[in-house]
Parts: C-alpha cells; structure tokens; sequence
C-alpha cells in the first residue's frame, strides 16, 4: 500500500493551492468574460461596438460591486444583532469605488479628445465625478467607528447618479431613473447582505448564525419581488420583443434573466434547508456566486447599444 504523500502546501494568505487557483481562474473568467462580452453579444448584429467596452464593463463592475459590499454590509450588521462581526470591508470597497470612478473619468477624457477639466462640464462626466465623491464620503464614515451609518447618505448619492447614467434619454426619464434606483438598491442588497450573512455565519459557526440567515430569507423575498417589478418594466419599456434575439441587448438580458432564475432557486432551496433545520450555507454560497455573475452581466448591459434607439 503506497504511503499517503506530504500534505498540500498552503498557498497565498494560508489558503489551499487548489483554493488559490480556482480563484485565480475565477478571476480570469470574469476578465475574460468582460474584455470580450460584448463583441460576443454583438456578433451578427450589424451594431457599432463601443470603444473600450471592455474596460469600461471592468470599472463598471468594480463601481457595481462596491456599492453592492457596502449597501449590504450596512444592512447586514444590523440583521446579525448580537455577537461577534466579521472584518469590515467597506473602507476598501470605498477606496475601489473611487478608484473605479476616476479611471472612468480618465477613460471618458481618452476617448473623447478632452481634458478631464472639460470632461467634468459633460453630463457623463459630472454623474462619474458625484458618483466618485460620493465613495470619498463613505469612505470617511467608514473610517470612523461612531457615524458609519451616515455612509448611507453618500450611497444613496451615488445609486442615483448611477442611475441617471443609465438613463440619459428624453421618454420619461423620471419615471426610467426611479425604476434603476429601485433595482439597483434591491440587486446590492441581495448581494452585499448575503455575502455579509455568510461572513457571520463563518464567524459564528452554523448553529449560532443561522437565525441570521433566516432574517436575512425574509427580506431576500423583498428584494426579489422589487428586482421582478423594476426589472420587468424596465425591459418592456426599453426592449422591444423583436429585438430580444437580434440585439446586444436582447441576448445579454435573456443571460441576467437565466442566472436571476437561477440566484432564485438557490435562494428557494437555501430557504427550504433552513426550515426544515438543515445546512443552508452550500446553497447560500452557489446563489451568491452566481449573483455576482449576474453583477458582471449587469455591467455588460451598459456597453452594448441601447434597443430604444435601433428598433422602431
């Protein structure tokens, strides 16, 4: 009988290699998958790509994704109550939202010819330069220990300007905002406060923290009946039916839709083994997983052309 070999030696920060590289792998698909999205969601289309699509799906996604950890941590600490509380992470997701914002402000400056102090005079520009402000305030609530749920303040400042953003057109343009604010606070809840539950759980163990999750199930059921209202009427009013599987905008849609069906079925069966008393926690990662997909998916909504505009 051959002798078990040497323990597998531990790789970055502790972890396992066979850890450190699915990471690793993890973040090269998402690279990948944001470099080259959009061209091919285009192909065949006959629609112009947008330069430097693939960047801006990147700081885009970083932009996402930092609201996201920080929306969620806020609501997160409050739904653990009592007991020990992982690490906060909203000072760093701050400082990668800010950063995030000014490459985009650099990028918009490259692109179109202009300096960044011309740049700043653009619709497009002032919304980046709030929305880059607006994480320097977080960022200072969250450096301090006794107001750093003002950082709500700062958020909700940059929700709306990422909203505004996404909605530069002339038809109803209150009513297109007021829809994006909606799902985009409703998908970073969903996120940021699931990956925040399953920080405390880790922290506490299973037993300790799963009534943590359950809070968390019940407002997760808020949250996806905002995201199917916002999102259903947002797409009526902006796709077209004829343009589901002829546009850019169309396919990467069906894909949210497909990964949003998915998160909730995860969801569904994370609620189902909390019920009945067993592990919620391996269906609960797999759906946040997969929600994070979908925040790079959101991200490549907003570098492919606009149906509004193509279809009659």
């Amino acid at each position: 009988m051959t002798p078990p070999g040497p323990p597998e030696p531990p790789g970055p920060f502790g972890t396992p290699i066979r850890r450190t590289a699915a990471a690793a792998l993890a973040v090269l698909a998402v690279l990948v998958t944001a470099l080259l999205g959009d061209s091919l969601a285009q192909s065949g289309t006959g629609e112009l790509e947008i330069p430097a699509a693939g960047s801006i799906t990147v700081l885009r996604l970083l932009v996402v994704t930092a609201l996201a950890v920080q929306i969620g941590e806020l609501a997160g600490v409050r739904l653990a109550g009592d007991g020990p509380l992982p690490r906060r992470w909203s000072l760093t997701a701050a400082a990668t939202g800010f950063v995030a914002s000014a490459g985009l402000l650099v990028l918009l400056s490259a692109l179109s010819g202009l300096r960044l102090g011309t740049v700043y005079g653009l619709r497009e520009g002032r919304l980046i330069l709030i929305t880059a402000n607006a994480f320097v305030l977080a960022a200072l609530c969250a450096a301090t220990t006794r107001h750093r749920e003002l950082a709500a303040l700062p958020l909700a400042v940059a929700v709306g300007a990422e909203a505004l953003r996404a909605h530069p057109e002339a038809y109803s343009p209150v009513f297109g905002v007021s829809l994006t604010v909606i799902h985009l606070t409703a998908a970073s809840l969903w996120f940021g406060t699931l990956l925040y539950v399953l920080r405390v759980m880790r922290l506490r163990g299973g037993g300790r923290g799963r009534g943590v999750l359950l809070r968390y199930a019940r407002m997760a059921g808020w949250l996806f009946a905002a995201l199917v209202v916002t999102g259903t009427c947002s797409t009526l009013r902006r796709l077209p039916l004829d343009g589901v599987l002829t546009t850019a905008y169309g396919r990467v849609l069906l894909v949210k839709l497909a990964l949003f069906v998915l998160a909730a079925l995860l969801a569904l069966t994370a609620r189902r083994r909390l019920t009945r008393g067993a592990d919620a926690q391996p269906p609960a990662r797999v759906e946040l997983g997969v929600l994070a997909v979908v925040l790079l998916v959101s991200a490549l909504l907003t570098v492919v052309p606009d149906p509004h505009w193509l279809l009659p």
